[in-house]
Parts: structure tokens; C-alpha cells; sequence
């Protein structure tokens, strides 16, 4: 008889990124043809909660199958009280599983972007840290299905345009570091191979505190959408951000292309040809432009590239714009110059 279903589903989800990760990872420079690839290591991020003591298990039941070394790092923000202690706990839960190393990061969550904001900041730099101090090749993380939807909604809140409406990505990172293996799996679906497995899980209060913006959408926003719609609402959004995704990778990759033909010898951006764009070309050159400049990625929203835009498409003689990071953009005889002011 073979594992219970979500069980199983979850090990193949898992068993899938891990393939990928042995696909990707190139023999190291130096070694010659017959020495064996090192073993890579690979981790997993665990909060405690289902979603990753669910991954946490499947890792540690594939990993070793394919001569894969697994290990954990829990992440203690200190936002709450006995926080540490409770780090302490599913440190040792992961290592009961078989993974090593096993660690538990204190941070230090600042104000920047709102709290939210602020501690997936952190949580991801302690993250990159612990990768580079154990030489891990990915992380894997637990986002599901459901994760997917309300980060979908939460982009067309925000009205920023096509890419915020393509979710998170399956592989993204420095180096494709971090991988999402649930995200075509429901919540309840790694809920139940926690429960079937007897993994002690943790729910976060804050998962359910109604200051939270996604709190407030988990539970009042898409339950609110499925009783007016019906069921299906969070697939069908899961499969509107891979589409988002698509769409927007290929324009992307125009505006890669189009961006070395819009700058003069000088390389400064020629306002005409950057007004024969279609605009979604346009506004990706114009905010890679900023960023290049020196502006934060995600200080720099849609408004930023809007008021920019108009230099190139409703120029009246109108002044410099400011953008975040000290960054200026300005037209200068037909030229659109973007620098540190």
C-alpha cells in the first residue's frame, strides 16, 4: 500500500524540483571529467507551519533517494514573544527528519515598506546568508496554490501592471536559488500530509491577525470572491499568474532587444524612437533605465514610469522628475537623460 495521497503528492512535487536542481547544477571548473560532482546541498526554509513542515518531510524522504544532501533554516524575526524558543523547536523538528544542517537565524525586521515588507526582507537575507555560509546550491520554500492567488490579488490591488499580476515565480533568485515546488498544490493538500505523517505544525497568529493585509484577503477577501463566483477563484487566478508570467518574459525580452536601438552613440535614450514603441516596451526600458541609475526596484512603482513616460509622450517643457534612490529623469534636447541628481 503505498503513501496516503497528499503524501504523495507532495514527494512528487518535491521529487521534480529536485530533478531540475541535478539538471542545472554544471560540473564545477577544474574538476576533470572522471571525478564524481560533489554531492549538492539543498534547503529547506521552515516557518514550522504545514506548507513547510510538509516540504521539510518530502525532502527529507527524496533528497537521499537521489544522492542529494538536505538541510533547514528557520528564521526567527522576533516579532513576537517566546519567538526564539520557538525557532529553537523547529530547528530540532528538522533535524529529527534527517536534515544537516539544520540552523536557526535571529534578524532584526526594520520599517522600510510596511511590516510585511519589511520581514520578508529580512527573512530572505538571512536566507541568502545561510546559502552562501553552507554553499547550498537552492531553497526550497512552501508557498502553495493558495499563496499564488492572494499574491495575484494583492499585484492587481496595487495596480502595477502585468508583472505583478504573474505571482511568484517557480524558480527565481540569484542563480535560480529559490524554488517553489507547491505552487500548483492547495494548502489543504500539504495541511493533510502533516496530519496523515503526525508532523506537529505551528500556526502563525499573524496569519490570521485582520492588521495584515494578506490576513485580511486569506480570510475575508477570497472567501468573499468564491461565495459571489463560485469555487475555482483561487486556480483559476494560480493559472492567470503563469499566463501574467508568459506575457510578461516575452516582453521583457523585447524590450532587451529594442533597448540597444532607442540609445545614440552616446548611449543616452533618443526620445523620438522611444516614442515609436508600443508602450509596454517603452515603460520596461524606461524603468530597467532607472534601476540602472540607481533606483530600488521596489521603491519604483507604476506612477514613477508613468510621470516618466510623459517626457517622452506629452512633453510640454516640463521639469526633471524625481525618482526614488536620488535617481533624475529629464529631456534634454531629444534626449531622455536618467541619473543621480
Amino acid at each position: 500500500m503505498g503513501p496516503h495521497p497528499a503524501v504523495a503528492a507532495i514527494r512528487l512535487a518535491v521529487r521534480r524540483v529536485l530533478h531540475d536542481i541535478l539538471n542545472d547544477d554544471q560540473p564545477t571548473a577544474g574538476r576533470t571529467a572522471h571525478e564524481p560532482p560533489p554531492a549538492p546541498l539543498v534547503l529547506v526554509a521552515c516557518s514550522g507551519g504545514a506548507d513547510s513542515m510538509a516540504l521539510a518531510s518530502a525532502l527529507a524522504f527524496e533528497a537521499p533517494k537521489l544522492g542529494i544532501r538536505c538541510g533547514g533554516v528557520t528564521v526567527d524575526h522576533g516579532l513576537q514573544p517566546g519567538s526564539d524558543l520557538r525557532a529553537e523547536e523547529v530547528a530540532l523538528r528538522l533535524s529529527e527528519l534527517g536534515l544537516d544542517p539544520v540552523e536557526s537565524v535571529a534578524v532584526t525586521v526594520g520599517r522600510e515598506g510596511g511590516p510585511e515588507a519589511a520581514a520578508r526582507d529580512a527573512r530572505y537575507a538571512a536566507l541568502d546568508a545561510a546559502a552562501a555560509r553552507h554553499g547550498a546550491t537552492a531553497i526550497l520554500l512552501g508557498h502553495t496554490r493558495d499563496d499564488q492567488a492572494e499574491t495575484v490579488l494583492l499585484g492587481l490591488a496595487r495596480g502595477s501592471g502585468i508583472r505583478s499580476l504573474s505571482g511568484m515565480a517557480a524558480v527565481s533568485g540569484a542563480d535560480g536559488r529559490y524554488r517553489r515546488p507547491f505552487l500548483e498544490l492547495d494548502r489543504q493538500t500539504a495541511r493533510k500530509a502533516c496530519m496523515v505523517q503526525s508532523l506537529p505544525v505551528w500556526d502563525d497568529p499573524h496569519n490570521a491577525d485582520p492588521a495584515y493585509t494578506r490576513s485580511r484577503l486569506r480570510h475575508e477577501g477570497l472567501p468573499a470572491l468564491e461565495k459571489a463566483l463560485g469555487k475555482g477563484v483561487v486556480e483559476a487566478l494560480a493559472r492567470t499568474a503563469q499566463l501574467s508570467r508568459d506575457d510578461a518574459d516575452a516582453l521583457d525580452a523585447w524590450a532587451r532587444q529594442a533597448e540597444a536601438a532607442v540609445r545614440d552613440s552616446a548611449g543616452l535614450l533618443e526620445c523620438a524612437k522611444l516614442y515609436a514603441l508600443p508602450p509596454a516596451v517603452r515603460r520596461r526600458i524606461l524603468r530597467q533605465a532607472a534601476i540602472e541609475a540607481g533606483a530600488p526596484a521596489g521603491s519604483l512603482f507604476a506612477r514613477h514610469i508613468e510621470e516618466v513616460d510623459r517626457l517622452i509622450t506629452g512633453w510640454r517643457g516640463q521639469g526633471a522628475i524625481n525618482l526614488p534612490g536620488k535617481v533624475v529623469a529629464q529631456r534634454q534636447g531629444g534626449r531622455l537623460v536618467i541619473r543621480q541628481g
